[in-house]
């Protein structure tokens, strides 16, 4: 039996019972069918070198140009070797939520380019494509086609009855659970929407869409993709008196995936998004080897901000304490800001009420808004932050708000880019930008305040002058050229937190390899002494025999031998 049966045949059990052995057939057939078109990545894993760029496909626009062609020059020039991947938000036609309510997972929404602009991008950096498995548009051909009693799409979707028990049902929005929609007939469907009534589910318990769901994800392996990331995969599978969310089916199907992916395409990354508590999420790695590469690291941004916001690190440093290395083969997907809020139910277990009303208190005051989820109880709970990040580091009132959000946003990404795991960096936090209070005027969506499209040429004469866009790109650079040549800083390296000063965090990285670094960031508007710290700051070569730390200060240590 060859391996790669020998690991789908008792997930394929598990799932299909009753179909296992068709079912198991029909994957290793679409597996061959894959094989010969795809190939090993070109890394075998990441390292100190890897980075990631997140951004939509029309983030950069000038006249007269594909968006994705645009994307490709302002990485040429503003971004060079500083970043090595490129994490492409959906760029397939869509109707709804910025590109998440996909039309067609195989095409590329003609307004952004085509498939050769994303291989063109893709000869300069690693790809990574999003993967929207859970849901598609209502305007998509599989839901028309359901809606139409097409018999190819019978079962696709989920029409949950009455028998159907969802009181116990997890979701991060307030809107119903289940919509109706309008057959050609006339007659009324009815259809679980777990984010929307333009976000259709999938139902992956029906064989077929498993089969095409597999399908979708080789052919983004085909098209390039190193990295692929799979939204919102949390919710995939759906039972009857469940929470609908982890469900050991959806983890059997990442398994799947997987397996699939190591055979065909080894060094391929499957990164999975789950915005949930951190106990839930680290589920999602499985046994270290048979599950996702990376995993969305949610409880960062907020325990950072509040770190800021405070003073303190402490929260921060209790959470990173139990944060380390995963396996050989996976590691955490580091962020501070991305194109949602800043989600809170991450924090669960490890800030108070109280804390979180801090965050919501510092986001409002900056002028960013709050969204809500309902719990299983009916109620409503703060889901996420809707805030650009370098604007909720900034306190309110601050006279100088440019100049701090470059110190305090560069402390930060000091603090993202020294912890274990790969980190990526979002295009408005590495380019400077401030909250786009216009687009959610006009849209009344809360998450547009920090989506902004930028005008690349535009951006290119504001890189030109003194301000906040030219501190963040040129710090980040300058931190990011140092970062790749810091083996210490290895996905793969060991991780272990000090405690020094709760205004200060510590982490030292590789302890006792000749790659040691120690990375320490002062999160407080004080200057800190701290005396037991000496060292070469690897990124101003300046030594420190003992270290003071400005407000928002930083450094990378080299140790001295006597430490």
């Amino acid at each position: 039996m060859h391996p790669l049966e020998q690991r789908l045949a008792p997930l394929v059990t598990e799932l299909y019972p009753d179909s296992a052995e068709e079912v198991l057939a029909a994957l290793l057939e679409l597996a061959e069918t894959w094989r010969t078109r795809l190939a090993p990545a070109a890394q075998t894993r990441p390292d100190a070198r890897t980075a990631y760029l997140i951004t939509y496909g029309d983030s950069f626009r000038r006249e007269g140009e594909a968006p994705l062609r645009t994307l490709t020059t302002v990485m040429r020039k503003h971004i060079g070797d500083a970043l090595s991947d490129v994490h492409l938000l959906p760029i397939y036609p869509w109707t709804s939520d910025d590109g998440f309510g996909v039309v067609d997972h195989r095409e590329v929404n003609p307004a952004l380019g085509a498939w050769s602009d994303v291989s063109e991008l893709g000869r300069e950096y690693a790809l990574a494509l999003d993967f929207v498995a859970n849901h598609v548009s209502s305007s998509s051909p599989w839901f028309r086609a359901w809606l139409a009693g097409d018999e190819r799409y019978a079962g696709y979707f989920l029409d949950p009855g009455a028998d159907f028990d969802v009181s116990r049902i997890v979701r991060p929005r307030t809107t119903p659970l289940v919509h109706t929609y309008e057959r050609p007939d006339k007659s009324i469907a009815h259809a679980w929407t777990t984010f929307g009534p333009d976000q259709v589910d999938v139902d992956p318990s029906n064989p077929a869409v498993l089969l095409d769901l597999t399908d979708i994800l080789l052919g983004y392996l085909a098209r390039g993709a190193t990295t692929v990331r799979l939204d919102a995969i949390g919710y995939l599978w759906k039972q009857s008196g469940t929470t609908g969310i982890h469900l050991p089916q959806t983890h059997a199907i990442i398994h799947i995936w997987r397996a699939i992916v190591d055979d065909l395409a080894p060094g391929t990354l499957l990164l999975t998004e789950t915005n949930v508590p951190h106990a839930d999420n680290i589920t999602y790695f499985g046994n270290g080897e048979n599950e996702a590469h990376m995993v969305y690291q949610f409880a960062l941004p907020p325990l950072v901000l509040h770190a800021f916001v405070t003073g303190h690190a402490t929260a921060l440093a209790e959470w990173a304490s139990g944060v380390g290395p995963v396996s050989e083969t996976a590691t955490w997907f580091n962020f501070l800001a991305s194109h949602d809020g800043i989600g809170l139910r991450p924090t669960e277990g490890l800030l108070t009420d109280k804390d979180r009303a801090l965050l919501v208190e510092r986001t409002l005051a900056r002028g960013g808004q709050v969204s809500m989820a309902r719990r299983p109880d009916g109620s409503e709970g703060v889901y996420e932050l809707n805030t650009n990040f370098l604007e909720a580091l900034v306190e309110p009132g601050d006279p100088d708000p440019d100049l701090s959000a470059v110190q305090r946003g560069l402390a930060a990404h000091a603090i993202l880019l020294s912890l274990v795991g790969v980190p990526a960096i979002y295009y408005h936090s590495l380019f400077g930008s401030t909250q786009d209070q216009q687009a959610v005027r006009k849209s009344g969506i809360a998450r547009r305040i920090n989506r902004e499209v930028l005008d690349a040429d535009r951006l290119a004469e504001e890189l030109q002058l003194t301000g906040r866009r030219a501190g963040m790109l040129n710090g980040l650079r300058a931190m990011l050229a140092v970062r790749r040549e810091l083996p210490g800083f290895s996905p793969f390296a060991s991780q272990r937190i000090e405690s020094i000063d709760d205004r200060v965090f510590v982490v030292r990285r590789a302890a006792g390899t000749p790659e040691e670094v120690v990375a320490v960031v002062n999160v407080s508007a004080d200057t800190v002494d701290l005396p037991a710290l000496a060292g070469t700051d690897l990124l101003t070569g300046v030594h420190h025999d003992a270290v003071t730390l400005a407000p928002f200060g930083y450094v990378w240590l080299s140790p001295s031998p006597a430490e």
